[in-house]
């Protein structure tokens, strides 16, 4: 939708209620001629009476009914690997919707790494790993389920990991025994430093059911395929007659068949990794207080129209979070520029808020960006011909919503633009085959496992620069060029598991149609078992060179057949070639 321009009047009443219970006064009768003193006869109040046990059991069914909800799915998925245990407590207290919203605000604010910005990184960064642990640890269950995803959302990706994905070979270091035996996949993260927990922390997760379920462990023999079986797989203390195999079982924390002195010193570190593990696998500490609520200044916004366009896109964290990338794309003709020492630099604030269908601002749905365009002067007129986006993502829950987006050209405050749109979001149920949109982007790479599941245009691990259709009297669909690639990227949900293979089984076809001459010029097919087996979550990322294709409009379709389940889903996108 093109935007329009207009006035925004932005002022926000907040409104206090209270509840006063009031006491009657008595007149009390005259003694001897005598006014008595007025008598304050209190009325009882019944939300102090102490109930009885029935009405106490009777009230704790009712908490549990009003927690099986979002606030049930909030509190035992999204942040069941972070919550303190108090926190989760004084949750579980709460009696009333309005109490658990405001709990959850404060939740995301006692941990928001930059108080005074309206954007909660650690809030973000948290479904962005939840997103992250779907789709790379799911084993025949969803990913945040998973040790791998627990410790990933948790802590975040380790600055080193260790990978061996197939069974194999393995050749023990001495620390472990030495020798040759038979090692289950296993994995071995690095971090350099974790907080509350110390330097150097190596953390060890084994699939001994070979099924993709990594679990951590603390016995580093545990990978060992071979422990169980006699005379294989021996240590060098074994294969010289210092120790014997059997003597592997006979206490402490890790079976590794070491010489006497070593596992003397290994033993005296058991207690160590115990403490490790045990704070390993709580919730992370909370690095910041609780900070005070607090309301932006609202502007009035006068002016011409600074027209621009916004695309919004969907993508499932978990059932009841979804996170909503917004694009917003400007055109560099319609700003306006200043040049000095042979710079020309065009400024572009824009501000924007998601709110409820009943106007409420919801929490973190405010965002701030100063847009700001450089180029030499002397390439103006080329750089005037491009456009500039600014990209968002907020997490929502399922439902209406509606987004406020206002741009105000720095260099001519009069020059004022104003979207508005409902949005709904969808909700993915566990049982229906699902997707995400459809992305069309000019630009799409991998990045680097610092900047997984942050930064603009990240999704989980992939740069996703969209491309953003035009409206106005004529809509136009998304726009490339015969020299670039036609990037698009989309998730799957919920695909169905064999329960005896422990696979999926689903096809995923891709079709592009010239919509001026109604012909195929691209009809291909690829199984979800060649993507990832295990999964339930898939993500398609595809690239297609644009050299060969004629000018004119076209339309991506990606069909998905669950062959589990016998369900069906299919997404499609329009774009144009010049």
């Amino acid at each position: 939708m093109r935007a329009s321009g207009g006035m925004v009047l932005g002022v926000m009443l907040i409104s206090l209620g209270a509840w006063w219970g009031g006491a009657r006064v008595q007149a009390a009768p005259a003694v001897d001629g005598v006014t008595q003193v007025p008598v304050t006869v209190e009325k009882p109040n019944p939300l102090k009476r102490r109930l009885t046990d029935k009405e106490k059991i009777t009230q704790q069914k009712a908490l549990k009914e009003e927690l099986k909800g979002v606030y049930k799915t909030w509190l035992d998925q999204d942040v069941v690997w972070i919550i303190t245990e108090t926190e989760r407590q004084a949750f579980k207290q709460l009696s009333n919707d309005e109490e658990r919203d405001a709990f959850i605000e404060n939740f995301w604010q006692r941990r928001n790494p930059k108080p005074d910005s309206l954007d909660n990184e650690y809030k973000d960064e948290v479904y962005a790993r939840i997103a992250y642990a779907n789709e790379h640890f799911a084993a025949g269950k969803p990913g945040w389920m998973t040790d791998r995803g627990h410790i990933y959302i948790a802590y975040g990706p380790p600055d080193d990991k260790d990978t061996h994905p197939s069974a194999g070979t393995y050749d023990r270091p001495m620390a472990e025994g030495g020798g040759d035996t038979i090692a289950f996949p296993f994995e071995i993260w690095h971090y350099r430093y974790l907080e509350g927990i110390g330097d150097n922390i190596d953390l060890e997760f084994v699939d001994t059911c070979m099924c993709g379920d990594y679990h951590y462990t603390i016995d580093r023999s545990e990978k060992d395929a071979l422990k169980n079986t006699p005379n294989a797989g021996l240590t060098l203390s074994e294969q010289n007659g210092e120790t014997e195999k059997k003597d592997r079982t006979a206490g402490g924390v890790e079976q590794l068949g070491l010489a006497p002195g070593l596992a003397t010193q290994e033993q005296d570190k058991q207690f160590d990794r115990l403490d490790m593990a045990a704070k390993i696998m709580s919730p992370p500490p909370i690095k910041f207080q609780d900070m005070e609520a607090f309301m932006a200044d609202s502007k009035i916004l006068t002016g011409p129209p600074f027209l621009f366009d916004v695309r919004t896109d969907y993508v499932k964290v978990t059932n009841d979070t979804v996170i909503v990338p917004i694009t917003v794309q400007v055109k560099n003709s319609d700003i306006t520029f200043e040049t000095k020492d042979g710079v020309s630099v065009g400024k572009v604030n824009v501000l924007g808020r998601v709110s409820t269908m009943t106007h409420k601002i919801v929490p973190d749905g405010t965002f701030e960006y100063p847009l700001e365009v450089n180029t030499p002067s002397e390439l103006l007129p080329a750089k005037q011909k491009a456009s500039s986006i600014f990209w968002t993502a907020l997490p929502l829950k399922p439902g209406m919503y509606k987004i406020d987006i206002v741009i105000k050209d720095v260099n001519n405050p009069d020059h004022i633009g104003h979207w508005t749109r409902a949005i709904n979001v969808p909700k993915y149920d566990d049982d229906t085959l699902g997707h995400s949109s459809l992305i069309l982007a000019d630009e799409m790479y991998r990045v680097p496992s610092k900047e997984i599941g942050s930064g603009s245009f990240v999704l989980g691990e992939t740069f996703v620069r969209p491309r953003v259709a035009t409206s106005g009297a004529v809509p136009a669909p998304a726009k490339f060029s015969r020299a670039q690639s036609l990037n698009f990227w989309m998730q799957v949900y919920n695909l169905g598991i064999d329960e005896k293979s422990k696979q999926n089984n689903a096809t995923i076809s891709y079709e592009i149609v010239n919509l001026g001459t109604n012909k195929l010029v691209l009809n291909t097919q690829e199984s979800s078992k060649t993507l990832s087996p295990n999964a339930d979550q898939l993500t398609l990322e595809k690239s297609l060179p644009l050299a060969n294709m004629q000018p004119g409009q076209y339309q991506v379709s990606i069909k998905v057949n669950d062959g589990v389940t016998k369900q069906q889903t299919e997404e499609s996108a329009k774009f144009s070639v010049d």
